[in-house]
């Protein structure tokens, strides 16, 4: 349904997009995630008309939306944009929700209907009266929302939507934008900092770094299958290893790490220079005559910190290599592991991805 071809765009001399290309096909949730300053507001805002692209072209539907004047607001008709902070009009919620119908030239029986089932769907029937700058955060989020979904948009796109929102607030808005997208197959493009939500949320992420798309495929192949270090490290992958490829064969390699053999799943060939990513969930730290993984990596070391993290605690462990593994509190408790305890790391091949260290 959208087509990013090439985009780019600066200000002033600052670079912000640069060759951006992607799809968004009709009925999808993507997320667009990358860290602060990466351009991700910028890229909604030229997709919303609110800015055009230095280069590139922009499609909707097939139409070129920066180039076809004519079709530009039919084409911003067909959208919907949420703001990380709304604009709230000093005037009542049912005001705030009806101001685009209004624009529209709906009549007022058919704007009291649709503003009355808006503020169903968001949880707020009967705020109508309400003056809309007294309300929550939480709350001017959701009336939000329900402004831009009350003139039916095909596209709805939200900018850090829940940035300043408190936890159960967010729970409430990443509801509602599913439920919108399932029952009414409203393409949905959003963007956030929270790599965690892009996983809640989407169908197919694109991770915007440095002005381009590093990476753009499903939840599970951006958090398992990284393309490069800085994504394996954005998308919270802790232990990131450099090593050298030494023996290949039937989608297995054998790789020195400073002396350390690992074994891994790569098609790479010997003398090809990786970098290892592991989840810090797939490493196993058992006593020193503890079983490993069978047919895995077991690898002697000691206990460096152990760092509450949640309900949980982050081991890190000096294998003649730092790695990190994250541990409930009952599990460091029954392993019976403090600082400078002797242990074994252990994790099998599969849990090590291996990108080129150029890809890095």
């Amino acid at each position: 349904m959208i087509e990013l071809i090439d985009v780019s765009k600066r200000f002033g001399d600052t670079v912000v997009l640069r060759g951006v290309t992607a799809r968004v096909e009709r009925g999808e949730i993507f997320a667009v995630i990358g860290p602060s300053g990466s351009g991700k507001s910028t890229l909604l805002r030229l997709i919303n008309l609110l800015d055009r692209p230095g280069g590139g072209k922009i499609r909707v539907n097939g139409v070129d939306i920066h180039a076809e004047k004519e079709q530009r607001l039919r084409i911003r008709r067909m959208m919907g944009m949420v703001f990380q902070k709304p604009a709230a009009f000093n005037s009542t919620v049912y005001e705030n929700i009806a101001v685009g119908l209004r624009f529209r030239g709906t009549g007022e029986g058919v704007i009291r209907e649709k503003v009355r089932d808006a503020l169903d769907v968001v949880g707020l029937a009967g705020y109508e009266e309400r003056r809309a700058r007294t309300l929550s955060g939480g709350e001017m989020q959701r009336v939000a929302l329900a402004r831009a979904m009350v003139i039916e948009p095909e596209v709805l796109l939200m900018d850090e939507p829940t940035a300043n929102l408190d936890p159960v607030s967010v729970g409430m808005i990443e509801e509602l934008v599913l439920r919108i997208n399932r029952d009414l197959g409203t393409t949905i493009v959003i963007s956030t900092h929270d790599m965690y939500q892009g996983q809640r949320l989407a169908h197919r992420i694109g991770v915007l770094m440095d002005g381009a798309f590093a990476q753009v495929g499903t939840p599970r192949e951006v958090f398992t299958v990284p393309a490069s270090r800085e994504v394996a490290r954005f998308v919270g992958i802790e232990n990131i290893i450099e090593g050298v490829v030494v023996a290949a064969g039937n989608g297995k390699s054998a790789i020195d790490v400073g002396g350390i053999p690992i074994r891994a799943v790569s098609p790479l060939p010997p003398g090809e220079d990786v970098c290892l990513c592991i989840r810090s969930e797939d490493l196993r730290i058992v006593q020193p005559d503890g079983g490993g993984v069978p047919g895995g990596n077991s690898l002697p070391g000691t206990v460096t910190s152990i760092a509450p993290r949640g309900p949980f605690s982050r081991v890190t462990v000096d294998c003649g290599f730092v790695l990190s593994s994250i541990l409930s509190w009952k599990a460091v408790d029954s392993l019976g592991i403090r600082e400078g305890s002797r242990v074994v790391v252990s994790f099998a091949p599969e849990a090590v991805h291996v990108v080129g260290a150029a890809q890095g």
